[in-house]
């Protein structure tokens, strides 16, 4: 089900520089109220039963539902949800992540916000990936080019006895879809890490990214050989070993672009030091802001990304660095696309 978006007034649901950003936000209560305002925009509506009436208010910022008397507040159930950083702190981290074009690393918020701990900064930063993505987003379509591309990323690592850290580097496979604009241009991305370079891999991404009956065009791997059922599916054959074959970026021109300039943040705005575990989030940011890249307004932005968060459960620092079990691959829903 796609997701009606609000269309927020610059200086009225968001502000428009950061001279108006201190000014809103001068106190806690001023960003606990801004907060209640995104998450409930029509009123107050109880999480456990639904009922949607003014609330009684206790001590501590406490909601408590006139109904059942569920007693919550404006951050429970949020990114924000328990956290012991002041909420003026969280909301200038959300104004210095969006209005950096390419973005911020945990050692640059926690300079700007004078943070005591780097741990903190980016926890902070992880549980605003995670608010990148909005539920129910529409698929892309049109004409969309398909390809992988592979990235190398330096993972820190800590030596025995003591000896500091030593980096070793490792390749992750990842699949490239973009929306291409007639006569030119490039819309929307998605990305999404995979296994393997297979139908069981590539198939499902692109039958959940792209709406069917779209023009899909690719190069001349066999792991497309069923796109035609659903799909127009036009296919390139490139041979870039043999002498006067076509280059790969010329018929595929934005999965190569967008793949040239996911390399180029991820080295320049995080020195290439991701953990393979949290690539999945770091892919979710770079689309977040590829898409928004021609965005008027920072406040904007701003205000979509804490839309989104008051809409995000809670995760933990344990959470984040946990090592995710391994989980079979997903077929696609579709037999023809996978068999």
């Amino acid at each position: 089900m796609k997701e009606t978006l609000h269309m927020p007034t610059a200086g009225e649901d968001y502000p428009r520089t950061w001279t108006q950003f201190e000014e809103w936000f001068a106190t806690e209560d001023d960003c606990l109220q801004y907060i209640e305002r995104l998450r409930w925009r029509d009123g107050f509506e109880c999480p456990r039963c639904g009922y949607r009436h003014e609330p009684y208010r206790g001590s501590r910022s406490r909601l408590i539902c006139r109904s059942c008397h569920l007693q919550c507040t404006a951050t429970s159930r949020t990114i924000f949800d328990k956290t012991r950083t002041p909420l003026k702190v969280w909301l200038a981290a959300a104004w210095y992540i969006t209005s950096q074009k390419s973005g911020m690393s945990a050692l640059g918020l926690q300079r700007v916000l004078g943070l005591g701990s780097y741990q903190t900064a980016w926890t902070m930063l992880h549980r605003f990936r995670r608010a990148m993505v909005r539920p129910g987003r529409e698929c892309l379509k049109g004409t969309v080019e398909i390809d992988q591309s592979y990235l190398a990323i330096r993972e820190r690592r800590e030596t025995p006895r003591g000896m500091g850290q030593k980096r070793r580097t490792t390749k992750a496979l990842i699949v490239i879809a973009v929306e291409i604009l007639e006569p030119k241009g490039f819309a929307r991305i998605r990305l999404r890490r995979i296994e393997e370079e297979t139908a069981l891999d590539v198939l499902p991404f692109i039958e959940e990214v792209v709406e069917p009956g779209s023009l899909v065009r690719t190069d001349g791997g066999s792991i497309y050989g069923s796109l035609g059922d659903t799909y127009q599916h036009e296919r390139f054959a490139i041979r870039s070993v043999m002498p006067g074959s076509i280059p790969a970026h010329v018929p595929l021109p934005g999965v190569h672009r967008v793949a040239s300039l996911l390399k180029r943040w991820l080295l320049g705005t995080h020195q290439g030091a991701v953990k393979p575990i949290q690539l999945d989030y770091y892919l979710d940011e770079f689309v977040f802001r590829f898409n928004r890249r021609a965005a008027r307004s920072r406040g904007l932005l701003f205000y979509r990304l804490l839309e989104q968060a008051v809409m995000t459960e809670p995760v933990t620092y344990k959470a984040v660095t946990r090592k995710p079990t391994p989980t079979k691959r997903p077929y696609a829903s579709n037999p023809k696309l996978w068999c």
